[in-house]
């Protein structure tokens, strides 16, 4: 963790790799790609968030073969008692404040974009367009892979996609007044 006790991008990715397997077993093949398709349409592809082998979680004890022998099987993985207490750990982590370094780029952009030539400027919303598209399609992609799950994330991901849709929105309006 962090000094002021919020999560590193690595143990955000344990969470997830935990929070999945504590809702039941799975193999490990299957949670590995969970693990990857739910980091990654969150926050896109980054290598930051590929570091943890679930093979790592099993040598520490937090997850455990409950047929087979690992990854040269692709075991059954169970969650162990030591594994909830980590879970439990992560899950009531402090919010680190708003971090995401894209959000400052976004806002320096859009209080410099004036300094930039005309085509310039409609380049750059269209990179925000563009991003925010990738964003949204992310968030969908992702709610459509989570349906049958309970919990609070479906709304979360409605509410997100809402606020996307509303910043697509602007940013075409925007645009077309350039």
């Amino acid at each position: 963790m962090f000094a002021d006790n919020t999560l590193t991008p690595k143990e955000a990715v344990r969470l997830c790799a935990l929070g999945t397997i504590a809702a039941e077993p799975m193999h490990y093949s299957q949670l590995a790609g969970s693990v990857r398709h739910f980091t990654g349409r969150i926050m896109g592809p980054t290598l930051e968030l590929m570091g943890t082998s679930v093979e790592l979680l099993r040598y520490e004890g937090l997850v455990e073969a409950l047929d087979g022998k690992g990854m040269v099987d692709d075991a059954l993985l169970g969650i162990t008692a030591a594994g909830r207490r980590e879970l439990h750990s992560l899950l009531t982590a402090r919010l680190r404040p708003a971090s995401d370094l894209s959000k400052l780029v976004t806002a320096l952009k859009m209080r410099f974009l004036h300094l930039l030539e005309p085509t310039e400027q409609r380049d750059q919303i269209e990179l925000l367009i563009e991003s925010a598209e990738g964003e949204l399609n992310r968030l969908v992609d992702l709610r459509g892979a989570q349906v049958d799950e309970g919990g609070a994330l479906l709304a979360w991901l409605d509410h997100d996609i809402s606020l996307l849709e509303s910043r697509l929105a602007w940013l075409e309006t925007f645009s077309r007044g350039l």
